[in-house]
């Protein structure tokens, strides 16, 4: 072989070698970008498109919250809430040498979890007090339904999850609520995601893992740190372990009472730690071991000269009939809810169709549910316990409804669909019309969602007057805005010049009122010498006093708050005109 053709031959391997090279790097990067690629979209790919919709349904709560916090009045309670978070905070910074929280009112028997944080948040953010307080317990009332959307979606997939948190987003009670029931919410959300820990806690008992046990005692522990009902919680937790014994599965009776020990003394280190947060959040509950329960006997026993009204009837809150929150638990709640957690209850008694729902234990954790939505309103049946406006001391149930409602409406879906396409067609499409038709009902309502009721009493016209309407008076700010205008509009025609004070009347709380008030206008006591008058139709609180309206506020075409001109009435020499 020439010299010439050993040089061609090498060239010619060389660029073979160079090619086949270029040919693996390029394999290689086609390779990397694909793992890539599927490392950022898998995630996305493996996504339900009900998880995908949950999602968009967080999103958009997160921006309503966030662009109508400020619609809401201050409650009749916020502010010795927030007085009584405060004096929780001074009992620590002092070395527990100051001890006023001890003696304010009846507050003491409860947590001030959410009123230390509130207190803590209002020193950092650039917001009022009270629009701190609503912001938070209205993202709170969020993270509640998220609770809600993570049980149902963990015992019957990803359908059953987005309804059961679509129903209870769209459900006034649970709604309107978030913004200014800053004791219930917290608690209920705190009580949801406590109880979402435990479904897990029992699949794996009896030994559960320890981060699982240490979650649970955190959550219950804020609960505890809330409400003394928090202990239902650890009631749950019994429940569950009673429930996951293997006597009747096989197991024996030996096997059974080991099982029952293991997996109660497996959550002892989650009781201490709910322990501690629960003093921590509420000191007087630490200074005997049983004054929780002294807690309990004191709301057992709770007299009040507070009056509340059902099916017309109006009631001391000791001696409400015994079905008083079952029956706002009725009528309060949508439909929606109140059927598909029927649907719940009724599917778990029935056969199970193969392949329909991801969790193997569903018929038990559907009865656990059960039993988290409605032992506490059985046991307030048995106490006979007072009453106090309505549901709001049970809106704890709430979210356990609305699991079983999302139970329920998919398992119906899923048979209906089995049977005839055409027919889960057509009972998706009933579900979602109930959705939007809620939905619809809440934007009129705004911003009192938490004045919805149900067909079952005629809705808002058929409760008005014969049940807890407006009882936070949040109609405060649109009334006193009207009354401004109408003296802006008043004061210029009578050729006044500002400020004249006018005294005004308020059934309600002297610092919602003053909170939205200009200088012109005065909160007084002395009803009978006040210029104006300002009352929801709440208990028919309007008719306390007379005067000619000048301003009513509607929801739905039904008065629920009013303006009255007492002026004509004082007569000359008492009015106030300035």
């Amino acid at each position: 072989m020439t010299l010439a053709r050993m040089a061609s031959a090498k060239r010619f391997a060389l660029k073979s070698l160079v090619l086949k090279g270029l040919a693996l790097l390029s394999a290689a990067s086609r390779q990397a970008e694909a793992r890539l690629r599927h490392r950022w979209t898998a995630p996305l790919v493996r996504l339900d498109r009900c998880d995908l919709a949950a999602a968009a349904l967080f999103a958009a709560l997160i921006a309503i919250v966030a662009l109508t916090f400020r619609d809401y009045a201050i409650s009749n309670d916020e502010e010795v809430q927030q007085r009584y978070g405060e004096l929780i905070v001074a009992y620590y910074a002092s070395g527990f040498a100051d001890q006023a929280l001890f003696h304010f009112r009846d507050l003491y028997l409860y947590g001030g979890l959410f009123d230390v944080v509130a207190d803590g948040l209002e020193k950092i953010i650039p917001l009022d007090t009270y629009a701190v307080r609503h912001l938070v317990s209205a993202l709170t009332g969020v993270c509640g339904i998220g609770a809600v959307w993570a049980t149902a979606r963990a015992i019957a997939g990803p359908r059953a999850g987005l309804l059961a948190a679509a129903a209870l987003a769209v459900c006034g009670i649970w709604y309107g609520a978030m913004f200014a029931h800053t004791k219930d919410i917290p608690f209920a959300a705190a009580m949801m995601w406590a109880f979402y820990v435990l479904i897990h806690l029992g699949r794996q008992l009896p030994r559960p893992r320890w981060h699982l046990v240490l979650l649970f005692g955190v959550l219950s522990g804020c609960a505890l740190g809330i409400r003394v009902l928090g202990l239902f919680a650890i009631g749950y937790a019994g429940f569950v372990i009673l429930a996951s014994t293997p006597i009747g599965r096989g197991g024996s009776w030996r096997q059974a009472l080991y099982f029952t020990i293991r997996s109660s003394l497996s959550l002892v280190p989650a009781l201490l730690i709910a322990y501690i947060i629960m003093i921590a959040a509420w000191p007087w509950a630490g200074l005997a071991p049983l004054n929780p329960l002294r807690a309990i006997e004191a709301f057992s026993h709770f007299h009040y000269p507070i009056n509340t009204i059902l099916d017309g009837h109006v009631y001391r809150m000791a001696d409400v009939p015994r079905w008083y929150v079952p029956s706002y638990v009725g009528i309060k709640l949508t439909l929606l809810l109140l059927v598909g957690a029927g649907l719940g209850l009724f599917l778990a008694m029935l056969p199970q169709p193969s392949g329909w729902i991801a969790s193997s234990a569903w018929r038990k954790e559907t009865a656990v549910v059960a039993v988290a939505a409605f032992l506490p309103l059985v046991c307030n049946v048995v106490a006979h316990a007072p009453g106090d406006t309505g549901m709001r001391h049970f809106l704890f149930t709430v979210p356990p409804i609305a699991v079983l409602a999302g139970l329920g409406l998919t398992g119906t879906l899923r048979r209906l669909e089995a049977f005839k396409p055409l027919a889960g067609a057509t009972g998706l499409a009933i579900v979602l019309l109930a959705l939007g038709s809620n939905a619809t009902t809440l934007y009129r309502l705004h911003p009192d969602e938490y004045l919805f009721f149900n067909p079952l009493v005629g809705g808002l016209e058929g409760a008005s007057r014969r049940y807890d309407t407006d009882y936070w008076v949040n109609t405060m700010p649109e009334a006193v805005h009207d009354l401004e205008h109408y003296l802006d509009q008043s004061d210029r025609t009578a050729g006044k010049r500002p400020p004249h004070r006018y005294l005004v009347a308020v059934c309600g709380e002297r610092l919602p009122f003053e909170k939205v008030a200009d200088e012109r206008l005065q909160w007084t006591r002395d009803w009978n010498n006040a210029d104006f008058f300002i009352a929801p139709t709440h208990m028919n609180c309007d008719r306390a006093l007379n005067g000619r309206i000048i301003s009513t506020i509607e929801r739905l075409g039904v008065p629920i708050g009013v303006v009255k001109d007492r002026r004509a009435l004082l007569g000359p020499s008492l009015a106030h005109n300035g």
